[in-house]
């Protein structure tokens, strides 16, 4: 029988990935881990108002006592807390010279991509349903966005992840403009959420600096 995880080629994603892997992995963890934290001492004292608690619309506790925050029934930071750590190992073991098959990328793709979609549903369902903004949790946003970018259109550049060759030059140009597509994601996820809380603003600075 022949060995054909041997045959199949291996890719060494460039250190400037890696580094993204890491630092917003890190974000992302350490989101996580303080809404668990938050999570605990709700559990342990009710009564009491988190860290994160500023007014009636930021408030982490308001959008704990959702549905939405525990939608496969335990708090969604615990999935953060799992999700994040890995690409912060892949990202050091990628620093070391590691080297992994395509399939072990298309899986982290795959991740990524539900990170990503899971963000979109949980930011308009923070924004339009619950009406409350949590700000640990856009920490977590803010770390999940670029992870999602640049690992794809990285497996995209190195044929990790097929496209249609009719969309190569826009492709290679995105490639190239990452950090524009996160940029441009979290730009229009701060504009609606500065637009439908728009009345609630003033009094919030009010609060914050008096």
């Amino acid at each position: 029988m022949t060995d054909t995880s041997s045959t199949e080629p291996t890719f060494a994603p460039p250190k400037k990935l890696a580094i993204i892997w890491i630092v917003f992995g890190l974000i992302g963890l350490i989101a996580a881990f303080a809404l668990v934290i938050e999570k605990l001492h709700v559990l342990e004292n009710p009564g009491d108002a988190l860290s994160c608690d500023l007014n009636v619309f930021i408030s982490c506790k308001s959008v704990m006592a959702s549905w939405q925050s525990h939608i496969l029934g335990f708090p969604n930071p615990i999935i953060g807390l799992m999700g994040f750590t890995i690409p912060i190992a892949v990202g050091f073991a990628t620093l070391a010279g590691a080297r992994m098959h395509e399939w072990f990328y298309r899986a982290m793709v795959a991740g990524f991509g539900m990170a990503f979609v899971f963000v979109l549903w949980l930011s308009t369902q923070s924004i339009f349903v619950i009406n409350v903004l949590c700000p640990y949790c856009m920490v977590a946003w803010f770390g999940t966005i670029p992870l999602f970018w640049h690992t794809l259109l990285w497996a995209i550049n190195q044929d990790i992840i097929e496209a249609p060759i009719s969309w190569t030059n826009f492709l290679d140009a995105a490639y190239k403009r990452s950090w524009l597509l996160s940029a441009i994601t979290e730009v229009l996820i701060a504009v609606v959420i500065a637009i439908h809380f728009w009345d609630s603003w003033p009094n919030t600075f009010r609060a914050l600096f008096h």
